[in-house]
Parts: structure tokens; sequence; C-alpha cells
């Protein structure tokens, strides 16, 4: 299980790396999307994966899911959520002023 978890939040951040030196606005906010999810899915295993176990301490329980690394998940999505819609609001100024999706758009001004 460990092992699928770590193939796939390094897939999901070697696509985000990729994505995110794109040259175009669109590919940028899809790859910084893509790198929260990993942080997400890297912050969720780092409480241990445990199946079927309670998240609050209890008397007689003797195996429980930590329940920091799920706050922390929570914040994150709430954190990532703001970022994309900055960024999206960000590249839309930026379009309408410059009529350009690229990154950098001053390379388009001296063409």
């Amino acid at each position: 299980m460990e092992i699928l978890i770590a193939i796939i939040v390094g897939t999901l951040t070697a696509g985000g790396i990729f994505l995110a030196l794109k040259g175009r606005t669109f590919p940028v906010v899809i790859g910084l999307t893509l790198l929260a999810y990993a942080v997400n899915l890297f912050l969720f295993a780092t409480g241990r994966l445990f199946i079927n176990q309670a998240t609050i301490i209890q008397d007689g329980i003797t195996q429980y899911a930590d329940p920091i690394p799920q706050a922390l998940v929570l914040t994150a999505i709430v954190i990532s959520f703001g970022m994309t819609a900055f960024v999206i609001v960000l590249s839309l100024k930026a379009y309408g002023e410059y009529k350009s999706d690229h990154v950098d758009c001053l390379e388009e001004e001296e063409k």
C-alpha cells in the first residue's frame, strides 16, 4: 500500500512540475493543482495508513489513526483552493490586459 501511495505521489509531483514549467497559463494552473494533490496525499500518508481504525482515543482501543495529518490535509485543501482561484483570476487579468496567455508576456510584445 505504501509503495502504491509513493508511486502516485511521485507521478503527481513529476506531472505537476512538468506542467508548471510550460509557457502557457492553463498548464501552469493544472501543474500547481497536481502539486497540491501530491502534497495532500503525502501529508495524509504521513499519519500511517490504518484501515477501520478509530480517529479518537477511546478506552479499550489500542491502535488509532493520527488526526493531525487529517487536519493538515484539510487545511492544505483550503489553501490550495484559494491559491488556485487566485492564479486563475491572475491569469485571466493578464490575458485581458496583454491579450496573451503566455506566462512571459514580454516575449509576445517584442514580436
